[in-house]
């Protein structure tokens, strides 16, 4: 069993992973968001959508400093309680959702995959982020997702059948991990055969870090069997007031 002390320095690594990630999709944006000391990340300006403005990425973090920042004044101000230990409900806020960072070392066996899953490949260029973003949302490609995001530290992972793209996630390689995200499956794709490539396709990248998120509910009990451990819980709180 991980020690918590352990478990602690892995949910740092995986909010300093993730905080990268937003940082990435707001600079997509054009947005200038910036870290404050070594332990909270925040954008002045109001993120994209599905985006937190601030990140917490160490524990007691208070939440005047979170929030003194951030555009509280504007509709959508969200803030990723990375430890779980913010209460920002005086504040005019309530919690979106409740999840777990889950962690998986580097070399850990893959999960496999069965004879008629998708082949998967890296995305490499402005259309076929278009087409996944669309697979990804059910609907349409918003733009959420930025051309300029492809290569370098952020990799778009599509699985194929038929043609088709019914399984995805996105990888970001910071803070000494591997951060996967958006993971999706569609059109018959299970989501165990989309962990099962996906994880198989980072580890063809990025063998020698370790692989980290966070998930809640069904989606959680899913990483649990491709071989992630639970390792501490975050919240995020959405401004309602």
């Amino acid at each position: 069993m991980i020690m918590d002390g352990t478990n602690a320095a892995l949910r740092r690594r995986a909010a300093l992973n993730n905080a990268s990630w937003c940082d990435a999709v707001c600079r997509a944006h054009g947005l200038k968001p910036r870290y404050d000391g070594g332990d909270l990340w925040l954008s002045a300006v109001r993120t994209p959508p599905l985006y937190p403005d601030a990140v917490t990425l160490d524990g007691a973090v208070p939440a005047e400093r979170v929030l003194r920042p951030v555009d509280t004044g504007s509709p959508g101000c969200s803030v990723k309680d990375s430890f779980a230990d913010l209460d920002l409900a005086g504040d005019g806020f309530e919690v979106l959702f409740e999840a777990q960072w889950i962690h998986r070392p580097a070399g850990a066996p893959v999960p496999a995959a069965g004879p008629s899953a998708p082949q998967w490949s890296e995305v490499g260029d402005a259309a076929e982020l278009a087409a996944w973003e669309a697979a990804w949302d059910g609907e349409e490609s918003t733009g959420l997702f930025k051309p300029s995001l492809l290569g370098g530290d952020t990799a778009f992972l599509a699985g194929r059948a038929g043609g088709r793209i019914v399984a995805g996630a996105a990888l970001h390689t910071g803070g000494g991990v591997v951060g996967v995200s958006n993971l999706f499956a569609r059109d018959g794709a299970g989501a165990d055969t989309a962990w099962a490539g996906a994880l198989a396709a980072t580890a063809a990248r990025r063998p020698d870090l370790p692989v980290v998120g966070y998930e809640h509910g069904e989606d959680l009990d899913t990483a649990l069997r491709a071989g992630f451990t639970a390792v501490g819980p975050l919240r995020v709180w959405l401004r309602t007031a």
